[in-house]
């Protein structure tokens, strides 16, 4: 049998950026932000790569980095079988019809001045200007009763919408191209618990039904394993863990894994009660200067003298997980 082959593959990226301090004398280097340093993955046809981690950790900036939002310091970007990383932007507008994106805030995302009709089919303007304009309202109509609008709504604009209604118009607006991959950037942070629910079934019957490919964003580790095939972990821009989602929740190899995971809340109040949360101590370090060795080492638990002067890479410890832990 041969292998599956990845339609995404992502090799030592590094996205960094640099800073001034105000104190800085004007001589002086500036100090070097590392939002993402050094992440690697491979994302194949129809699966879900859940990523997850603290505020500050690098998800959003990885997702941009992907799609050169922001330029890539480092690394290497694969598009079916396509090196991105010294493309032109020509070659990224092309590719880009191809994978699309799921913004945070649903309504900030949207242009209050277009009407639903015009965000929506603002992407056909764009990649498919030889389609007539009956023929972009045609599309607009199909996409939004896909996601569970009405097309009596066309004409109304981001303010008569909720929140959760605003969200299907961004996803709606990331499919009328009919991408292969779409980046969902915490599509559902900012809504109700029943709506975000809503959401991710809406999304998961559109990846069964089209062959999606998702990279999903989020800080809920319960969300992330309704949606994901694989989940990804970050910390201060590096990959603690990247492990096959059963594999990741019964048996996690880091311990800022298994931190995350102690902190979501069990239905059951007996169970909830009786278990062991693990605190993490301090504060999350600063990207600008971040601990020398492994970067997790100043909050966590079983850190060893050796922690701070080996820096860890990612291994593999099982068939399905690989872990940047000396200990594992």
């Amino acid at each position: 049998m041969s292998e599956v082959k990845p339609i995404l593959s992502v090799r030592g990226l590094k996205v960094h950026f640099k800073v001034k301090s105000d104190k800085a004398w004007a001589w002086e280097p500036r100090k070097i932000l590392k939002a993402v340093d050094g992440v690697s993955f491979d994302l194949v046809q129809g699966e879900t790569l859940g990523i997850v981690g603290e505020s500050g950790c690098g998800k959003s900036t990885l997702a941009r980095g992907i799609l050169n939002l922001i330029p890539a310091t480092a690394g290497e970007i694969v598009w079916q079988g396509q090196a991105m990383h010294q493309a032109d932007a020509q070659q990224w507008l092309a590719v880009r019809k191809d994978i699309q994106m799921i913004f945070q805030d649903p309504l900030a995302s949207l242009n209050p001045r277009m009407t639903i009709a015009q965000i929506i089919g603002e992407p056909l303007r764009i990649h498919r200007p030889e389609l007539t304009p009956a023929q972009v309202l045609e599309k607009v109509r199909a996409v939004m009763t896909e996601v569970g609008l009405t097309a009596q709504q066309i004409n109304r604009y981001p303010h008569e919408f909720s929140g959760g209604q605003c969200q299907r118009i961004g996803i709606a607006r990331a499919l009328i191209l009919e991408p292969k991959l779409i980046i969902c950037d915490e599509p559902v942070s900012a809504l109700d618990v029943s709506i975000q629910a809503q959401i991710i079934n809406l999304l998961k019957d559109l990846q069964r039904k089209k062959g999606l490919s998702l990279i999903f964003i989020a800080h809920d580790l319960a969300v992330v394993k309704h949606i994901s095939d694989r989940i990804l972990v970050l910390y201060l821009g590096k990959e603690m863990e990247l492990s096959e989602k059963h594999a990741l929740y019964d048996h996690p190899t880091h311990p800022y894994t298994e931190a995350l995971l102690s902190a979501i809340p069990i239905p059951d109040p007996k169970i909830e009660r009786n278990k062991i949360i693990q605190l993490l101590m301090g504060d999350l370090p600063s990207p600008i200067n971040p601990p020398s060795g492994c970067v997790f080492r100043t909050r966590c638990p079983k850190a060893q003298a050796r922690c701070a002067l080996e820096s860890p890479e990612p291994r593999a410890i099982t068939a399905q997980s690989q872990s940047s832990c000396l200990l594992a």
